[in-house]
């Protein structure tokens, strides 16, 4: 993938306030990145956490924050009120497909089981052939250590195809995201998607 075709990552990422300032500077450093080199990001718009701290990077670096947010938790509060633009979904699964629709490429930072259930989705998706854009793991401190572990195990006990472990790029560190991105493989499993899992 070239890099002049990368416009929009799609970020997920922890909304809990309860966080290491370690995991917090990663992601507002990935966030820099990425509005240092003219690519947006797409968000779940929250106010909080790694969410936060990624789209403050951007905007604090001049680059531009969308967050797409169920009209639920706008009415709690919990929306980040400064992004560049915001769209208001229906439910959570309007927001999970827009921000999938929207993406060049994937990008999951540390966080918790809603994190990881839109890391396993969108993982699914691309083994499925419904995504077929870069994924890309940011493992801060090793944090998804215990994930990339299990999933290797899936393996290795034949609950999914070894080759599907190429399906996602891991990388330590912010600064390492994008050339993951614009490395990664073109992406065809090369079977019939019925017969994929």
């Amino acid at each position: 993938m070239k890099t002049q075709q990368v416009k929009t990552v799609t970020v997920y990422g922890a909304s809990s306030p309860n966080i290491d300032s370690g995991y917090m500077d990663a992601a507002k450093r990935l966030g820099q990145i990425f509005a240092q080199s003219g690519i947006r990001i797409v968000t779940g718009a929250g106010s909080t956490g790694l969410m936060a701290a990624v789209e403050d990077g951007a905007l604090e670096a001049g680059g531009e924050a969308i967050g797409i947010i169920p009209t639920f938790m706008v009415r709690e509060g919990w929306m980040h009120n400064s992004l560049t633009q915001v769209i208001e979904t229906e439910d959570m699964h309007k927001r999970k497909e827009l921000m999938a629709q929207m993406a060049d490429a994937v990008v999951a930072l540390p966080g918790g089981p809603g994190t990881f259930e839109e890391l396993m989705e969108i993982v699914t998706w691309k083994m499925l052939a419904l995504f077929d854009k870069p994924i890309v793991i940011l493992n801060t401190n090793g944090y998804y250590e215990p994930l990339l572990n299990m999933l290797h195990k899936s393996a290795e006990c034949g609950f999914m195809r070894s080759e599907f472990l190429n399906a996602w790029v891991v990388v330590d560190n912010p600064e390492d995201v994008l050339p993951a991105i614009n490395s990664a493989l073109e992406w065809n499993p090369g079977v019939d998607k019925y017969q994929k899992c």
